[in-house]
């Protein structure tokens, strides 16, 4: 005996987003079965969001899972994009808050909202902290797309240490577009003497996807322009120079 299911889909316009399915199916026989599927649909409660940089606490507003108008067990998950967070109370970054549903066929369903955690910003004088825009060149060129960029965030990790969102300035991420699969997160400065422009580095970090390590070479703050200078050489071939600069306009 043959099975077939019909599939009822919910249509929704949240965030622009479209579920669409294909109506058509075999006729079934005198001798079969069908059976009818409700596919999940998650609404979120609220948009994107940016929070104060010195908030102390987040909670999430949360989605709603059904199937069928009939709610259904919901999972939520939290990604940090550059420092590794599963909770957006870790602290200063670009997060991305998933939701999942199943219905009872294991048909799945997710949506996704984005959390920005910005970090307060320094005088840079007594601390480089903060949330930059950045201009980036590799060997000296820096073609059209690679300048103003962002955000980046330089994370105050205490004790006169520093981390760095994307220690080539988003060549790969903004320039070439590819995303943060391909940037190089990680990199965590000592600030030694801030207005002798001595830092030193805590190692090399990797490239995401290409690999290969990137060793720091350099840090020139102006506290007037509002600018760091962050040099590295990348031992795939390349030497990237990247002008951060601060800001106070936070964006996804």
């Amino acid at each position: 005996m043959k099975k077939y299911r019909l599939i009822l889909c919910t249509f929704s316009i949240i965030g622009l987003t479209l579920i669409s399915c294909d109506p058509s199916v075999d006729s079934p026989g005198a001798d079969d079965t069908s059976a009818i599927t409700l596919l999940p649909l998650i609404s979120l409660e609220g948009g994107d969001i940016v929070l104060d940089c010195d908030a102390t606490s987040y909670s999430d507003p949360g989605a709603v899972a059904s199937a069928g108008g009939s709610p259904i067990e919901l999972e939520t998950k939290v990604s940090g994009k550059y420092f590794g967070g599963t909770s957006v109370n870790d602290g200063p970054d670009s997060y991305s808050v998933s939701y999942s549903a199943f219905n009872e066929d294991g048909i799945p369903a997710t949506g996704f909202r984005s959390v920005l955690y910005p970090e307060c910003n320094g005088d840079l004088v007594t601390s480089i902290a903060g949330m930059y825009t950045a201009s980036v060149s590799r060997d000296g060129s820096s073609p059209d797309g690679y300048q103003d960029n962002g955000p980046f965030i330089i994370k105050d990790l205490g004790d006169d240490r520093y981390a760095i969102s994307d220690a080539q300035g988003g060549w790969y991420e903004y320039g070439r577009a590819i995303g943060v699969a391909y940037a190089t997160p990680g990199m965590v400065l000592k600030a030694n003497d801030i207005s002798a422009n001595d830092f030193t580095s805590e190692g090399p970090v990797t490239t995401n996807t290409f690999g290969g390590s990137n060793t720091f070479t350099g840090l020139i703050v102006d506290p007037v322009a509002k600018t760091l200078t962050l040099t590295v050489d990348w031992d795939a071939g390349f030497s990237f120079e990247t002008v951060f600069t601060q800001t106070e306009i936070y964006y996804n």
